[in-house]
């Protein structure tokens, strides 16, 4: 489905009684960190803070990263990760993780990317009573190191890596994925696809991102372990990695894998039922407090991920599996059961499948559970923010109105106004939903639909437009 060249920016839709009220943050290519209020009126920026992502703290602090690293020299790894006040001052920094050499320069880097997790709250988005710590706690974060590992490819892999930091800067936890390469779960067939090419890309001479992980966050309490399942002890992680299609749970005590799904959803009767899952972002399990609490919640991408035999579309063999439209999903870990799920289907088309495609981001992106059932999505190759019902009605839509330098929105996350108290929280405006089919732009040709519907009636058509425009229509000349 084609998207217009021509199409309304900003709020789009807002409805006060079914929305989910508060302040949503969002990284802007050569902007910054941008938050905004349910109307779309911009309240603060905070200018060149890197959004990988950026997240809002109690009290008006904000996480990101100061600096980004040149991509010539890694792949989305970042120069630290800071926590700033409302007025822009770093009250803590974390950068000492890897001395690198780049020519004649030497620093310190975290090469931190796509995720990290402060003590306190699991996600980092808005769990009633579960607030990341501001002044103390550990932090959780992504980071990259250059590895070899021949089980895995001759070529030198970027590989994952977690780590755990305290307030003052020390790494006090550590664990990285190609030391678990045997618990992933791959094929022989998908095995020989990874040493032949681990997923190359073109930065810095070349960079094998051959997992790709971009989530992680801790499980916090659930009711899986109150009830007696170890694999969901609150310390344990739960990431997901683009590249293969795995989604896992590690032991944090051990390492081990102790739950997963991917990379074959084909392997067994509830994971057929799921169907394919491609290049996801954000899976975590939905916090307690929230609606669907224990749940896994994940933004299935779709577009083109994971490894096996060459064929037609893939002559390597990798970004075997290929899917042209997006879904939400929630899941049981138990029963993997699908307790929810949005597609593009609720927008209409001329069937299912093509309608589908109205909702879709290829890459990046993610979904947050609201506190009154709503869930909130960023689709971000779209640079579309929206809020949907239970039901999948959407009560509010946001097209980000930016002189983007990258059409994308990386992450974006709703929080409560309290979060701010440096503002009043502000004066709300319902925005009703325009009507496609009657909206106009001022000048243009009003009556045009009025005009091939009268012709079509002149010829018989009794108004059917499918006929009407494949006769020969010098009525419609010019019009």
């Amino acid at each position: 489905m084609g998207t217009p060249n021509v199409y309304p920016m900003g709020v789009t839709i807002y409805n006060p009684e079914k929305a989910w009220g508060g302040y949503t943050l969002m990284p802007v290519s050569g902007i910054g960190c941008v938050l905004i209020d349910m109307n779309g009126n911009v309240v603060r920026t905070w200018k060149d803070l890197q959004g990988q992502p950026n997240k809002l703290l109690p009290g008006g602090y904000v996480m990101g990263s100061l600096a980004a690293r040149d991509r010539e020299y890694g792949y989305q790894d970042m120069a630290d990760v800071s926590q700033v006040d409302w007025d822009g001052n770093v009250v803590w920094s974390f950068y000492k993780k890897e001395y690198l050499k780049d020519g004649d320069q030497e620093y310190w880097m975290t090469r931190q990317h796509h995720d990290y997790q402060r003590e306190g709250n699991p996600v980092g988005y808005y769990v009633p009573g579960m607030k990341c710590k501001t002044d103390g706690g550990n932090t959780l974060i992504l980071c990259h190191e250059d590895v070899y590992n021949k089980r895995i490819s001759d070529k030198r892999l970027l590989d994952d890596v977690i780590i755990e930091v305290d307030w003052e800067g020390n790494i006090i936890w550590e664990w990285k994925a190609n030391q678990h390469f045997n618990e992933l779960g791959f094929s022989e067939i998908q095995k020989n696809a990874l040493f032949r090419n681990p997923n190359y890309h073109e930065n810095g001479g070349g960079q094998y991102d051959w997992m790709h992980i971009n989530s992680m966050s801790v499980l916090g309490p659930n009711k899986w372990y109150d009830a007696g399942d170890a694999r969901f002890h609150p310390d344990n992680i739960i990431w997901d990695a683009r590249e293969s299609n795995i989604l896992a749970i590690i032991s944090k005590e051990t390492g081990k894998i102790v739950w997963k799904i991917g990379p074959d959803f084909t392997e067994s009767k509830e994971l057929r039922r799921i169907g394919q899952i491609i290049g996801q972002h954000h899976v975590h399990m939905i916090p307690q407090g929230l609606p669907g609490a224990g749940n896994i919640l994940i933004f299935d991408n779709g577009g083109w991920a994971g490894y096996g035999l060459p064929s037609r579309t893939s002559k390597d063999g990798t970004k075997t599996d290929i899917r042209d439209h997006s879904r939400i999903l929630e899941i049981n870990p138990i029963t993997l059961e699908v307790e929810w799920q949005f597609d593009g289907s609720v927008f209409g088309g001329m069937n299912a499948m093509t309608a589908k495609t109205k909702f879709y981001s290829q890459l990046i992106s993610n979904v947050q559970r609201l506190p009154n059932g709503n869930t909130f999505i960023c689709e971000g190759c779209c640079c579309r923010l929206f809020e949907v019902t239970p039901e999948k009605e959407v009560v509010w839509e946001y097209y980000a109105p930016f002189d983007f330098d990258a059409d994308k929105i990386y992450r974006a996350y709703r929080y409560p106004y309290s979060y701010v108290p440096q503002l009043p929280a502000p004066k709300e405006v319902a925005v009703k939903r325009l009507e496609n089919k009657k909206f106009r732009v001022p000048g243009a040709a009003d009556g045009f639909i009025d005009q091939v519907v009268s012709v079509a009636g002149a010829k018989g058509y009794s108004g059917k437009m499918d006929a009407c425009v494949t006769e020969e229509n010098e009525d419609l000349e010019g019009k």
